[in-house]
Formats: C-alpha cells, structure tokens, sequence
C-alpha cells in the first residue's frame, strides 16, 4: 500500500504540474474553457489511476481521497493564483470551490469520525408487558483504544440500560505481535466502565474480529455467542447469530410468542424467513460516507440501500435497525466519514400498539 500511495502521489504531483502550465501557456485563450477541460481531464486520471491499481476496494478509496483532496486542492490553488489578476471574478469562484474543498476533507476527516450522535428510537408493542431500555454498539472497530471508547461506554452507562447489545467488529488489527496488547486495553475499558445492565451484556462476532475475539470479554458478565443461541430473558426473547448466519440472505428462525429481538453482525440475515419483531445489526457502518440525495456509496451488504442504516419496518411488525456503528473502517481504507456520523443507539421498547 504504500509504495502505491508513493506512486500515485508521485505520479499526481506531476499531472498537476502540467495541467498548471498548460493553463498558464493558454491563459490569454479562454482560460475558464481550458481550466474546466483540464479539470475534468485531472479527476478522469485521478479515478482511473486509483481503479488500476491492483488493491482492494478500501485501498482504492484510500488513492482517491489522496487525489481529490490533496491534488485537485493544488490544482485549483495553482489556478487562482494564474488567473487572479485577468479573471478575478471566476478566480473567487474557483477559492469558494476550493473552499468546499477543503470544508469535505476537514470535516471528513477530522470532525466527524469522533462527532458520536446518541439515536433515541421508539419502538412499541403489544408483545412486552414492561418498558425496556435497550443500548446497542456496533463496529467499534478500533486499533487503539482510548478515550473515545472510554466516552462512548460512559454514555452508555449514564444511559443505565437494561440490556446491552454488542454488534461486533470490536477491533480491527492486523500486527499479530499488537493483538493481546490491544485485547487488554479494551477489556480494560469495558472493565473500568461498570456496565451492570439487569437483564445482561450479549455480544456477536464480526467480519474483522479474530478467532478468540471472546477475549475481549474475559472476566466480564458479557454473553458471547459464536453460533445461533436463543434465551429467555424474562420479558424479551433475544437471539445471537454468529458471522456466518448473520450474513446469510436464505437464513430461516424460528420466532417465539414474547417480543423477539435478532441480534447479528450483517444486517443480510433481515432478507431471511426470520419470526422476530426487531432485527439489529450493524457492518454497514451506514457507507460510512454519504452523498447528499444519494446515500452511501457502499455498504458491503446485500440489503437494499435504505436499509443500511437507521429503522426500517421489513414486514408488517416487525423492524430492522441499522447501527452506522461507533468506529471507522481501518486497514487500507481512508479514516473518514461524510454526513455518516458514528452512533450509539438507544431503543426504547414501550408497551401498547
């Protein structure tokens, strides 16, 4: 990955440079024409540079954060400053473009991969004979432990629920020689928060957990379930999938006469013949980054869009809740979010109709 970066930017930095003194060469021959055709011609490259190398999908995202954010900013700075005494007005144009730039890129990255929302969701039902409070964590997805995860379980804790739910993907690491110790820091958080919910802490797994990712959890009254579990919680039936059954479209379970909440990783499973009322999941991470009127770019799921995130009634009664979780995507993928902030999720589940 990063001899790519180092030969895309390399190959950029160049690019720009040309764009720039073709502009200058043919700045007294309709320059706003030569600056939009270059342009365009730039983001082409910088598209198709990014699709040719050979990396996955994160890897390639990660090359085209690169290109729009860093490489189109020079372009336009290098532009204003060529035609800010002929073109002054179209100069100021390309500032406020540059401008919004740079607003995407800082709020993208800097601003909203912390900027946790607390979603309050209301859900009611003949089913339950008592009101529940009910907080809901997905993709924490961390490579380093600290004092947002710290903040995040303190809310949940000032939240006093009365159950926890853990959707999975609690770290995202790939140094083996970095594991335990990462391992430990997050048990120690969970263990220094004191979550002490009544009717108990359930966690799945996720698709960037490791086997013994149960380790996360060790000496803590957390329930961890690695393959398909029903309990009885007294006024709730809960069911925890494992990886493969929450990603699995064809999945069929079997429902129970008390209020039925599925809890897995993928939200695919909600594609299934699955009898419960309430289907949590998370993985989607909600695209992490979102166009306006367009959504999410990606979700890694089979669901339709709509669903990728937030509450959606599938059937009649019964509800899929999308977390867009509290951590980013790590690896080769750009730690960024767009109009996608992270979430921690409060279900409230009222009695009546």
């Amino acid at each position: 990955m990063i001899q790519a970066l180092l030969v895309y930017n390399l190959a950029l930095f160049l690019l720009t440079g040309l764009m720039l003194f073709t502009l200058w060469r043919k700045k007294d021959q309709n320059p706003e024409v030569w600056f939009i055709l270059l342009a365009v011609t730039q983001l082409y490259l910088i598209i198709l540079g990014a699709i040719a190398f050979p990396l996955n999908v994160f890897g390639r995202i990660q090359l085209l954060t690169w290109g729009l954010f860093l490489h189109f900013s020079l372009y336009l700075v290098g532009s204003i400053l060529l035609l800010r005494t002929q073109k002054r007005g179209f100069s100021i144009l390309l500032a406020c473009l540059l401008g919004l730039n740079i607003l995407v890129a800082g709020d993208a990255f800097l601003v909203e991969p912390h900027w946790l929302q607390i979603s309050r969701i209301n859900i009611s039902s003949p089913k339950l004979e008592e009101s529940l409070k009910v907080a809901v964590l997905a993709d924490i997805q961390t490579d380093s432990p600290g004092p947002y995860e710290v903040r995040v379980l303190a809310l949940v804790a000032a939240e006093n629920p009365d159950l926890v739910l853990l959707a999975g993907d609690y770290l995202h690491i790939k140094d083996p020689d970095q594991y335990l110790d990462v391992v430990t820091s997050l048990n120690k958080i969970f263990r220094e928060a004191d979550l002490s919910p009544r009717l108990g802490i359930y966690a799945v797994p996720g698709n960037v957990d490791w086997n013994g990712w149960e380790q996360i959890f060790q000496d803590l009254e957390v329930k961890t379930f690695s393959s398909p579990e029903t309990l009885d919680l007294g006024p709730l039936t809960l069911t925890g999938l494992g990886l493969l059954e929450s990603g699995y479209p064809a999945l069929e379970v079997a429902g129970s006469e008390k209020f039925h909440i599925f809890l897995g990783h993928s939200p695919n499973f909600s594609l299934g013949e699955i009898k419960g009322d309430l289907l949590l999941a998370g993985h989607t991470h909600g695209g992490q980054f979102q166009l306006p009127g367009i959504g999410p770019l990606a979700t890694a799921s089979v669901v339709p869009r709509s669903w990728a995130s937030g509450l959606n009634e599938i059937h009649p009664d019964q509800y899929l809740l999308v977390s867009r979780g509290i951590g980013l995507e790590r690896g080769y993928a750009p730690r960024i979010r767009f109009l996608c902030r992270p979430e921690l999720m409060i279900i409230n589940l009222n009695t009546g109709s």
